[in-house]
């Protein structure tokens, strides 16, 4: 498949349908739900899954089906995270074996962390780029959620 991924209809509504096409009226529509926290994620890892299912469950933008992306979004923060603590422990530079300085391999660690963290994090709209295509309905407006249930086919 080449191109653009195709944007989910939820994000279509959110920012807008600039070119006017019609919205995908079959597409599943996960309800929203706080999925478990993975047993597999450390102490870390799991103050940033609470902390970040607060924010998204405000937002009406979290599923069951969200689980493992949170998960390996807040895995990758963790490592992330340790790698941080040992490069302010140990500095950007080592001794190599042979006495000569060499990048710590914490950096490498810490930078890889960073592109997973950054690339899911704008699937979830964590980043102020994202964010800014994403428009939150008012009080007034009906949600994604209400407008994709009514959207279904009608008997008449």
């Amino acid at each position: 498949m080449r191109g653009r991924r195709p944007k989910p209809t939820r994000m279509k509504v959110l920012t807008g349908n600039p070119g006017k096409r019609p919205l995908n009226a079959t597409e599943p529509n996960p309800a929203a739900a706080v999925p478990e926290c993975p047993p597999e994620l450390g102490p870390v890892a799991h103050r940033e899954w609470n902390r970040l299912v607060g924010e998204l469950v405000a937002l009406r933008l979290l599923t069951n089906l969200d689980r493992a992306a949170l998960a390996a979004y807040c895995g990758a923060y963790a490592l992330w995270a340790e790698a941080m603590e040992a490069i302010q422990k140990f500095g950007t530079m080592v001794k190599s074996p042979s006495g000569y300085p060499i990048q710590s391999p914490y950096v490498a660690i810490a930078n890889r962390q960073a592109e997973i963290m950054m690339r899911i994090a704008s699937e979830f709209g964590f980043t102020p780029a994202s964010r800014s295509r994403i428009s939150t309905p008012s009080n007034t407006e009906p949600t994604l959620f209400d407008v994709l249930e009514n959207s279904g086919p009608r008997e008449e």
